[in-house]
C-alpha cells in the first residue's frame, strides 16, 4: 500500500477518479502551518491544483474536526458575497483514508501568515486588507441563513453558553498541565454574558491568516471553516481583534506581529469599521475579546497536546513547542486582563 503520512495515495486517488473530474496520477504534499486539520496540496495529471483537508491522525476529541460540516458550509456559501473555494468532493467512507476528507479547488493568492510576508506588502495594501477583512466579515454576518440552506446547521440560541461548555470540556480532556486562571476566566465569562445579538453565520476563527488575499489587498477566499456554526456575530469580531496587534499585550507572533506594521489599522479602528457598517454598539467588545482569548487558549492546548502526541504529521514548518506552550498561558492572562480580573 502506498502511503504518505495522512494519505493512502492509492485509495484516495481511486476515490477521486471515480467521484470527481480529477485526473490520476496525483501528487500530494502536506502544506505547512496547519495547527488543527491536515491540509494537502494536490496536483493532478492535467496540471490542475487542488487542496485536500482531513482531520489530524490519532485519537480525536468529540465533535471536533467535522469535515462534512466544513464542506457543507463552504458549498452553501458558493455564489454569495463571501468568497470561498469551490468544493470538488467529500468522502465519508473510512475505508478510503481512515477519516473523512474533502477536496476543493486551489485558490491563488497570498496568505499573510507571518511578519516577513507582512513586510513584503506596501502600506496602502495593508490598509486595504483591513477594510477588505471587515467588509467580508460584514458580508458573512448579513447572509440569510435560511436562504442558503443552513437553517438547520446548528442551534441559533445560547451560542456563548454552548461554546463555554464545549471548550471547557475539551480543555479538561486535552490539558497537559494545570492553569487555575482558566477556570477563573471561564466562571467570569459565564457570569457576565451580554444580551445576545441576532444569530448569524459565525466563522469561529476569522482572522487575517485564515483568508487568502489578492495582491491588491482584497479577499480572494475565506478559509478554515472548521469552527463555523450559527451564533453570535460579535464573537467573530472579538476573535478577529484577539488576533490583532494590541499595544497593551505582548506580541504572540503571527497575526499580532504582522498587524502591528505601519498601514494596518488599530484594533479599535477595525472594531469601529465593523460597528459603523453593521450599525451595532461596541460596548461589549472587550467581553468577546476576552472570550476569544480564553477559547484560543483551550484550542491551543489541544494543538499542543496533538504535537506532543505526533498527530500533526511531518510538517515542513517546525513549531517551537515551548514558546507555543507559554503563549497559551499568556492568552489566559490577556482574557483575565480584558475582564478586569487579577491575572495571577
Amino acid at each position: 500500500m502506498t502511503l504518505i503520512e495522512g494519505i493512502d495515495v492509492l485509495r484516495v486517488t481511486d476515490w477521486l477518479a471515480q467521484h470527481t473530474d480529477i485526473s490520476a496520477p496525483l501528487q500530494f504534499k502536506l502544506i505547512a502551518g496547519g495547527r488543527s486539520n491536515m491540509t494537502f496540496a494536490v496536483n493532478d495529471a492535467a496540471g490542475r491544483r487542488f487542496v485536500l483537508r482531513r482531520p489530524p491522525m490519532g485519537p480525536l476529541l468529540p465533535s471536533a474536526h467535522d469535515m462534512a460540516r466544513e464542506h457543507r458550509l463552504m458549498a452553501s456559501l458558493a455564489g454569495t458575497a463571501v468568497p470561498v473555494p469551490e468544493m470538488v468532493g467529500l468522502c465519508q467512507d473510512p475505508a478510503v483514508n481512515g477519516r473523512d476528507f474533502y477536496v476543493m479547488r486551489f485558490l491563488d493568492g497570498l496568505v499573510v501568515r507571518d511578519v516577513h510576508i507582512g513586510h513584503s506588502l506596501s502600506e496602502a495594501v495593508r490598509t486595504r486588507m483591513c477594510h477588505a477583512l471587515i467588509d467580508t466579515l460584514c458580508a458573512l454576518h448579513r447572509i440569510d441563513i435560511d436562504a442558503v440552506g443552513l437553517g438547520n446547521f446548528a442551534k441559533r440560541e445560547g451560542y456563548i453558553e454552548r461554546q463555554l461548555k464545549r471548550w471547557s470540556g475539551q480543555w479538561a480532556q486535552s490539558k497537559t498541565r494545570e492553569l487555575p486562571l482558566m477556570e477563573v476566566v471561564h466562571q467570569a465569562l459565564g457570569a457576565r454574558l451580554p444580551p445576545p445579538s441576532p444569530a448569524t453565520i459565525a466563522h469561529g476563527d476569522y482572522r487575517l491568516s485564515n483568508c487568502m488575499m489578492q495582491p491588491d489587498g482584497t479577499v480572494a477566499g475565506v478559509l478554515d471553516w472548521e469552527l463555523c456554526t450559527l451564533g453570535e456575530p460579535m464573537a467573530d469580531l472579538g476573535g478577529l481583534l484577539g488576533y490583532w496587534h494590541d499595544p497593551a499585550a505582548p506580541g504572540e507572533g503571527g497575526d499580532p506581529m504582522t498587524t502591528g506594521l505601519p498601514g494596518f489599522l488599530s484594533a479599535d479602528e477595525m472594531g469601529g469599521l465593523y460597528a459603523q457598517a453593521m450599525g451595532v454598539s461596541l460596548h461589549t467588545v472587550d467581553y468577546y475579546r476576552a472570550f476569544a482569548q480564553w477559547r484560543l487558549a483551550c484550542i491551543g492546548e489541544g494543538v499542543y497536546a496533538r504535537y506532543l502526541g505526533g498527530q500533526q504529521g511531518a510538517q515542513d514548518e517546525q513549531l517551537d513547542l515551548d514558546a507555543y506552550r507559554h503563549s497559551i498561558a499568556r492568552r489566559v492572562d490577556s482574557a483575565a486582563r480584558l475582564l478586569g480580573l487579577a491575572s495571577h
